[in-house]
């Protein structure tokens, strides 16, 4: 088996909470009066131009919730958006940290996720002290489980796909990183994330 050198990290649903995913979504909808039909038909078109970078946070509440008068302002929902990150509660935080203290990989996250609330994420909790590298779907113009993401990440890191491991939590991503060739590990929990990181090569160590 080739040596892996990089893995590659989901942040939602691995490390943190989805965030703004539907249960989040239900949550601040409902906190805010905004009528979720009404929404969550105008919100794919939307959040698939707001996590590709391609419009700001201003323009995806414009199109999904500030299409009619409110009375409260797009600063107080946008907080309330940002509310619903939180550290999952079967977090893989402790295997990502082991690793980034204990072994010598290459480290990257590779997530969908809008500029705004990525940068919020990473900043709050700590993340840009583990990566090295941020292929996350604002930056780069591509979403999973679209090929194309994984294939620009290769292109970076000048890495064939045996030498990746990455790690999400849904199955289409899975899928998508494996049909590369790519070592993809579907994140279930901690002790299962470390066998399957173990049977690639990967000792995740107590951090000292």
């Amino acid at each position: 088996m080739t040596e892996i050198s990089t893995i590659l990290w989901d942040v939602g649903g691995v490390l943190l909470t989805n965030g703004w995913d539907h249960g989040g979504r239900k949550e601040v909808l409902a906190r805010f009066k905004v009528d979720p039909a009404e929404f969550e038909q105008r919100h794919p078109e939307a959040n698939d131009a707001w996590e590709k970078g391609l419009i700001t946070v201003d323009e995806y509440l414009r199109r999904t919730v500030f299409w009619k008068p409110r009375d409260y302002s797009p600063e107080e929902f946008f907080e309330a958006m940002k509310s619903e990150s939180r550290v999952l509660d079967n977090t893989a935080l402790p295997v990502l940290e082991n690793i980034a203290t204990s072994v010598d990989l290459d480290l990257g996250m590779l997530n969908n996720e809008s500029r705004e609330l990525n940068d919020y994420r990473v900043e709050s909790f700590g993340l840009q002290g583990y990566f090295d590298f941020f292929f996350s779907s604002c930056y780069v113009g591509q979403r999973k489980p679209g090929v194309q993401i994984y294939r620009l990440a290769l292109d970076v890191l000048q890495c064939d796909p045996d030498e990746v491991a990455f790690i999400d939590d849904r199955a289409p991503n899975v899928e998508a990183a494996r049909s590369l060739g790519i070592h993809a590990i579907k994140y279930e929990a901690p002790a299962q994330l470390e066998r399957e990181l173990s049977s690639l090569g990967i000792t995740v160590q107590e951090a000292v």
